[in-house]
């Protein structure tokens, strides 16, 4: 086992992946609160939902630790799930099965583009700089999302955004587990992210800021109101509206991947010659994951930026993302239990782990004026625009138009023009 998922040559032990993998899940295990709460805003129906969210990331965690050795967690993506429910379906007034199978057609089209090796491509032919951006920007806006979860930063209709009220008992709690968790991680306590978002569960149940629960295992919901739906509706995917919805979920979920990912790679150590080491089979195991979910009945899965929670208390193997897949089914049947993870909890974690991130920007040329606003944009687009994909797009329109500027367009592989050139595109016409 441990020569399989090469222990000794990344530093790593039995210990060190099994708290990553306890880490990684607790950040992103509100996805199974949340996205049957999204999707079934749309019509689908919770309890499948949430069995299928389950399934599908127990697969995709699994396929991702053994095919590519990667300590990442794969689940069905935040900002997907909302543009299923909030644009296809109730904006665009497309049923939510119809929605599903223009998941499914995706998913499809992600395999083949993994099993051609043109996303593995793609991904190793973007510029160092740009990758640092991208890691960093992920950084910042994973930060920005654990702030927002806390109460610690609200929406403000005067400055769009604003300090949130900090004697609120929850947000307090949030700010405790935060300080817990940087004290420990200073002192060189490597579980100490891990160890806060247990102490703060445990503080936020004694003074009844979190419900404790009535029981401890619950029953699995049934997947029959969504299982296979997707084969039913395969007739309409040649429709205008359809179609369209197929080539978003393909541009959105392909950059977020791939900036999970390369986030994820650049703060594991792993990045090699500019490279990423098995991206293609890593790829493979998300595309599949995706299929997966889409028969199941839930809407697009991504690599997941949270890993980096993982990754921050020594997660560097596949052995993270398998222990990862045992916590999701065991959380089938104790689904009750997922009531004490609110997202007060798992804010501070996100926070520090954004911090950790944006380290990468300490990479960047920032001598270079054609390296730097690139980057810039890249970086401060995601968080202000919510989307990883539209800070990659905004730095890779950039980027190439820089050096053509400087006659300097040779030094650019022929991969970034044509995605230049379609990011124009996605921006004018979508």
């Amino acid at each position: 086992m441990e020569k399989f998922f090469q222990f000794k040559e990344r530093n790593t032990s039995y210990k060190k992946e099994t708290l990553a993998g306890l880490t990684t899940f607790l950040s992103m295990a509100y996805i199974l609160v949340v996205n049957p709460m999204i999707l079934s805003q749309s019509g689908m129906d919770k309890g499948a939902v949430f069995t299928a969210t389950a399934l599908s990331a127990i697969v995709g965690s699994l396929l991702i630790g053994l095919l590519a050795n990667y300590p990442v967690g794969i689940a069905p993506s935040m900002g997907l799930n909302s543009f299923f429910t909030f644009s296809v379906c109730m904006g665009m007034g497309i049923q939510w099965q119809v929605a599903l199978t223009g998941v499914f057609i995706a998913s499809i089209i992600f395999v083949i583009l993994s099993l051609m090796k043109i996303r593995e491509k793609i991904i190793n032919v973007i510029p160092e700089d740009l990758k640092h951006a991208i890691a960093a920007g992920i950084g910042f806006f994973v930060a920005f999302i654990g702030l927002k979860n806390a109460g610690i930063i609200v929406s403000n209709p005067d400055t769009a955004v604003g300090i949130g009220d900090l004697t609120s008992p929850l947000t307090g709690l949030a700010v405790l587990g935060f300080v817990l968790s940087f004290i420990l991680m200073t002192m060189g306590v490597h579980a100490g992210i891990f160890i806060g978002m247990v102490i703060t569960t445990i503080i936020g149940m004694i003074f009844g800021l979190i419900d404790i629960p009535n029981a401890v295992v619950g029953t699995i919901p049934s997947l029959e109101p969504t299982f296979g739906v997707v084969f039913s509706h395969l007739d309409e995917i040649f429709s205008p509206n359809v179609l369209a919805v197929i080539f978003i979920f393909l541009f959105v979920a392909f950059f977020d991947t791939a900036g999970a990912l390369i986030a994820v790679a650049s703060q594991a150590g792993l990045l090699k010659n500019n490279q990423i080491p098995n991206a293609g089979r890593a790829l493979l195991a998300d595309s599949t994951s995706g299929v997966v979910g889409a028969v199941l009945g839930t809407s697009t899965t991504a690599s997941m930026v949270e890993s980096s929670a993982g990754v921050a208390v020594g997660g560097r193997t596949g052995f993270t993302s398998i222990v990862i897949s045992i916590c999701f089914a065991l959380s089938l049947f104790f689904s009750p239990i997922l009531s004490v993870i609110i997202p007060e909890v798992t804010a501070p974690a996100i926070i520090i782990v954004g911090a950790l991130m944006a380290m990468e920007m300490g990479k960047i040329n920032w001598t270079r004026l054609e390296v730097v606003v690139p980057s810039f944009v890249t970086i401060i687009m995601m968080p202000l625009t919510a989307s990883v994909a539209t800070g990659i797009a905004l730095g890779f329109i950039l980027y190439p138009l820089a050096l053509v500027a400087q006659k300097r367009h040779k030094e650019i592989h022929p991969i970034m023009y044509i995605l230049c050139l379609l990011f124009l595109a996605y921006f004018i016409f979508v």
